[in-house]
């Protein structure tokens, strides 16, 4: 009777807890919600961009081309796109639709070809993979990137990033934590309707056409970016952020009277702006003069916070140019060699713009200086490298400075500031003073809304190269060095940030701790650890079987 009881109790408590079991994952599917655990929240994404998931109304698919055998730092990205996509899918209300796929899985070489060309022309960009296959280690083209598609519209995405300066190891882990929001911003793209006005200034001698093409295809991508002539309207109301390349010509009061107006109502704005006029190709053999470039800004910018010094910056860390440094009979001999006057900028301050930003390439940049501006928070973005110097105005450019070693002793400054974020509320250029005429139609505010700013001491920063036959290469490239730097990602990163400062872009912050193995350590305890991971759980569940078979004996023997 009492094995009964004993028996009748044990099913009891067993069905007890299923039912438990049941209720519960009834809550589970009714309710949605994730607990992580992990130190650094690698599972967990922003409330940003919960709310853009939240707000699809379509359904988006991604296609991630990262599919197949990869060694286990590509393994781990991928992994990594897994789960952040099937959190996304979670909080979309299941309108996320997803595949990966192999695009070198093709059956034949020219299909596999063509697969990778329209990849190409897509906007993904291809990677060299070195991967071991049997005994030989062979040369593997991959895309790690995403195309994101919403009503037809198409965003590509790349989610190998990172700074290239850093270990393979540490870029992965780079990438890892961009993962989120290279993804999430994305959707945001691909999904928004018309999207934010970007007005490019024109009419002071600024950057435009062609020189910029790829910028421009690239934010008309995702914003409604037009061509703005400042001399020709009375104001920038209506658009977002207005955005000034390498203005070379005076600016009237009343122009610079719309920009100060349309700042301090709150209209953001990056300025990539030269404090010099230098250029390559005005270098006389004998050497030439270069000095500021006299736009009638320089009192707004200072007023607003920020100053482009007439200086030039040169860098140790920087590109290069075709010289001719002799003659191999009476044939010059021309070799690339340092331009010091091109830096190679690595350097950068703690925010979301320029985490794990790679490389930007600059031209004859300034450096900047803050002044005082009360309630303007200023935070330098890109900054110098260790072994820098500058040139005060006069500069004479010369290309014997290419051809002559530097002296290290010239190059003691270290980590000068070139880009400036400014924030808060914009105190007007024109408080107590005279407002030009015509302003009226404008309307004067001395304080207004916050607003917020960006100024780089650079305005080829955003100019991308031509062939002889017209064609553009991509913002960035170097067709000396053969390399894309990042001044592009820079620029739509500011972007971003001024559009919605506690938008997605704050994913970026995101940290991952890179927690690599002890490569000797490993080598001495391997036989060890391999007995503990094939012998281990057999002990453990021999043991608790036997733990187990005791108890119970013991049990029934007291009864």
């Amino acid at each position: 009777m009492k094995k009964r009881n004993l028996k009748f109790q044990e099913l009891s408590q067993f069905f007890i807890l299923v039912a438990i079991l049941v209720f519960v994952n009834i809550i589970a599917s009714s309710f949605f919600f994730r607990i992580d655990l992990t130190e650094d929240k690698r599972f967990s994404i922003s409330e940003a961009s919960k709310n853009i998931l939240k707000e699809i109304q379509s359904p988006v698919y991604v296609e991630v081309y990262l599919e197949g055998e990869f060694p286990a730092g590509f393994e781990r990205l991928q992994k990594s796109i897994k789960e952040t996509l099937e959190e996304f899918r979670n909080y979309s209300n299941n309108n996320i639709e997803y595949s990966f796929i192999n695009p070198g899985a093709a059956p034949d070489v020219k299909t596999r070809n063509n697969v990778y060309q329209q990849l190409t022309k897509s906007g993904l960009q291809p990677t060299n993979l070195t991967v071991k296959e049997g005994a030989e280690q062979v040369q593997k083209i991959i895309f790690p990137g995403a195309i994101i598609r919403v009503k037809g519209k198409e965003i590509p995405v790349q989610l190998l990033k990172g700074n290239q300066a850093s270990s393979p190891a540490e870029r992965l882990n780079q990438s890892v934590e961009g993962v989120e929001f290279e993804l999430a911003n994305g959707i945001k793209m691909a999904s928004q309707n018309g999207g934010n006005r970007i007005a490019i200034l024109s009419g002071h001698g600024e950057i435009t056409d062609k020189r910029i093409q790829d910028l421009g295809l690239s934010l008309n991508q995702y914003y409604n970016a037009q061509s703005v002539d400042l001399t020709k309207v009375n104001d920038l109301t209506g658009y977002d952020i207005a955005i000034m390349i390498k203005p070379t010509k005076g600016f009237s009061e009343f122009d610079k009277f719309k920009l100060d107006q349309f700042i301090v109502k709150g209209g953001k704005a990056i300025f990539l702006y030269d404090g010099i006029k230098a250029e390559l190709d005005s270098i006389k053999p004998d050497g030439s003069l270069a000095f500021p470039y006299q736009t009638n800004l320089e009192d707004l910018l200072f007023r607003f916070g920020v100053r482009v010094n007439a200086d030039l910056l040169l860098d140790m860390n920087s590109g290069a140019i075709p010289l001719v440094v002799g003659y191999v009979g009476d044939k010059p001999e021309t070799r690339l060699v340092p331009w010091r006057f091109y830096p190679i900028l690595n350097a950068f301050g703690n925010h979301p713009i320029v985490k794990n930003m790679d490389a930007l390439y600059t031209r004859f940049v300034s450096t900047l200086d803050t002044s005082v501006s009360p309630h303007i928070r200023k935070t330098p973005l890109v900054l110098s490298s260790k072994y820098s110097r500058i040139v005060t105005s006069p500069v004479r450019l010369s290309f014997n400075e290419a051809r002559l070693n530097p002296q290290p002793e010239q190059y003691k400054l270290s980590y000068l500031p070139v880009a400036y974020l400014l924030e808060g509320k914009f105190v007007s250029l024109y408080q107590n003073r005279m407002v030009p005429e015509s302003s009226q139609q404008i309307g004067f505010k001395e304080v207004d809304k916050p607003s917020k700013i960006v100024v780089v001491g650079d305005g080829d920063f955003a100019r991308n190269d031509t062939n002889k036959a017209g064609d553009y290469f991509a913002t960035g490239y170097d067709r000396y060095l053969g390399a894309t730097f990042a001044n592009k990602d820079f620029i739509m990163n500011c972007i971003s940030y001024l559009l919605d400062e506690n938008g997605v872009i704050l994913a970026k912050n995101k940290t991952i701790a890179l927690r690599p193995l002890e490569l000797p350590r490993i080598a001495n305890e391997k036989t060890l650890w391999q007995i503990l991971n094939v012998a281990g759980p057999v002990l453990l569940i021999l043991f608790f079987g036997l733990g187990r078979l005791f108890l119970r004996n013991r049990k029934y023997q007291l009864t």
